[in-house]
């Protein structure tokens, strides 16, 4: 089974009406007026899936700061996961430090989406490192054992649209703080995945996992050489950020590196099946 665990839906409307919205949504702003940007509906996503030769596809709508519309995509989410069930799985988007996210987490995933994601520190403006900020965000994920995504980049070289000053100390923290909450840093988690080979950050790190997302604009094959170096192939999900980049852009680079075919499996759907709890049988 392949899955692509890292896939952004726009409701039609939103789409359409991208501009009027992006009014009072600066990140979103940001990133809709970017050259390189892309809207995708469910129906986008579903044949994108399956001309590409992937199984299912994680799908979630923008992390905005105004929580009713993320409310909105998040309906929207629930709708076609319902549609596709055998395609589509929905994440939902929150602001984490809104005071009814505990009543948003909830109402989601009694209608069926399996995790939470891509939420943006910066640009939803929360604090990732704070325990009491992100609190009943945090202990309320755990204890729906559901997986949590969060935006992160790498701190050093060329700047671009979305690229953020959040900071590997601060998702160490959030880590840190709920030991026992599933958690997906996108883009390789900005080379977090590097400081596992500390002991005692190996250890605080241990359910958190680093998805592949974008990963064709910065680093080539040589990044997956550095994981099978590293040993940690079996925390790696497979992301290609689609619609900015299809699934197949990842292909050249997975096969030219040195990855083992059990490796590649576990990264191309294994690992995300673990973690949704889905057979791959």
């Amino acid at each position: 089974m392949k899955i692509d665990i890292h896939v952004h839906v726009t409701p039609p409307d939103i789409i359409r009406d991208w501009e009027k919205i992006a009014e009072k949504e600066p990140y979103f702003r940001l990133l809709s007026e970017s050259p390189v940007n892309k809207f995708a509906s469910a129906e986008d996503i579903a044949a994108a899936m399956d001309e590409d030769g992937f199984d299912r596809a994680v799908i979630f709508g923008f992390g905005f700061q105004d929580m009713g519309l993320c409310r909105y995509v998040n309906d929207y989410v629930i709708e076609k996961a319902r549609e596709f069930p055998d395609k589509l799985i929905g994440f939902s988007a929150v602001l984490p430090q809104h005071p009814e996210v505990e009543r948003e987490l909830v109402r989601c995933y009694e209608a069926g989406l399996h995790g939470v994601g891509e939420l943006f520190p910066q640009g939803q403006r929360f604090a990732l490192e704070s325990r009491e900020e992100m609190s009943a965000f945090g202990e309320t994920c755990t204890e729906l054992a559901i997986p949590v995504m969060f935006h992160l980049n790498e701190p050093v070289g060329h700047y671009y649209a979305g690229k953020t000053e959040t900071s590997l100390s601060q998702a160490e923290a959030f880590a840190r703080h709920f030991p026992d909450l599933v958690t997906i840093f996108a883009h390789w988690g900005g080379g977090l995945f590097f400081y596992e080979l500390m002991k005692e950050l190996s250890t605080g790190l241990s359910r958190v996992y680093y998805d592949t997302a974008a990963s064709v604009f910065l680093y080539g094959h040589k990044v997956y050489d550095v994981v099978h170096t590293l040993g940690l192939a079996d925390k790696i999900v497979f992301g290609s950020d689609y619609p900015l980049l299809p699934p197949r852009r990842y292909m050249a680079d997975l096969e030219a590196s040195i990855l083992t075919a059990e490796e590649k499996e576990a990264i191309l759907g294994g690992n995300a099946a673990r973690i949704l709890g889905l057979s791959i049988a």
